[in-house]
């Protein structure tokens, strides 16, 4: 991984930055995190950084989120992190990037802590979804994340539910072809919708990720009807998103859990989803004059 060229887009680009990104450095992000605690919100972090092509890079972030989750524990906060498998190595080596998953769920086990696999784009999808059921058979702290914009996602979420994973649905921020994932906005939200009433009916905690008031109203609706409690399951957001709207579910009595992504590599973090979809400049714009 090599640090973004200094330049003037770079340098513009900080001060919106700032709003979406914990900070650069872990005591930054632990601020950030005790600041959303204080406001009722449970939280997720993540270390920033691209697919890594060398055993050595993904052995360091690998002791780093076990860094992490150890500050976690002392400063009293979520021992919850959110990871990529291709940080872990995956683009180097199954076995290798399993064995750096296992080592991380293990810690995280012991603290009474949780390990949430990201979900990359599709060329990583079926890699990730098997090693999380593999590795959950023996560590049970460890779940993964669905993105209902992928045509193949109903069909997983049943696998992972007979396995017991705890499941993060998203609605998926990757540019994919019409072959395996749905390009209608109307048929990702009408599939997002149908998992997400499977996972809450599961008996099994999952996170519902997403910013859409419809849809969000949907969920609460259904969990009413249905005799869900509120503590069954939780919404997830991303920093700087909705601020206002999630702080009036945890008034509600809802869970909301904030993905928190930090260090020196939101460059390419920010230009990749902006790059990827134009939903999502838009979606940040807009954000930027919301509270």
């Amino acid at each position: 991984m090599t640090q973004p060229e200094f330049s003037l887009k770079y340098l513009a680009m900080r001060p919106m930055v700032k709003r979406f990104i914990g900070g650069e450095a872990l005591p930054e992000a632990l601020e950030t995190l005790r600041e959303l605690r204080k406001k009722g919100f449970f939280t997720t972090l993540d270390l920033l950084g691209e697919s890594v092509s060398n055993k050595k890079e993904a052995l360091k972030a690998t002791e780093e989120y076990i860094e992490n989750l150890k500050a976690l524990k002392q400063h009293n906060l979520d021992r919850n992190i959110s990871i990529k498998l291709t940080q872990l190595g995956l683009d180097v080596d199954y076995d290798f990037a399993k064995e750096n998953l296992i080592h991380l769920v293990k810690i995280a086990g012991d603290m009474n802590g949780f390990v949430r696999v990201d979900m990359e784009c599709s060329a990583y999808t079926e890699m990730t979804i098997k090693m999380v059921a593999e590795v959950h058979r023996e560590y049970p702290h460890v779940g993964t994340v669905l993105q209902a914009s992928l045509r193949r996602t109903s069909q997983d979420a049943v696998h992972l539910l007979k396995a017991g994973v705890k499941i993060r649905l998203c609605k998926g921020a990757y540019k994919e072809p019409p072959s395996i994932a749905f390009a209608d906005k109307h048929l990702v939200d009408q599939q997002f919708v149908t998992v997400m009433k499977r996972l809450l009916t599961s008996g099994i905690y999952h996170g519902i990720a997403t910013h859409d008031e419809k849809i969000i109203e949907e969920a609460k609706q259904f969990a009413r009807q249905q005799k869900i409690k509120p503590d069954s399951f939780e919404f997830q957001m991303l920093l700087g998103i909705r601020n206002k709207f999630a702080e009036k579910l945890i008034k509600e009595g809802w869970r909301v859990r904030i993905y928190v992504p930090y260090g020196t590599f939101w460059f390419p973090y920010m230009t990749r989803r902006l790059r990827e979809r134009k939903e999502n400049l838009w979606f940040v714009v807009k954000n930027l004059f919301q509270d």
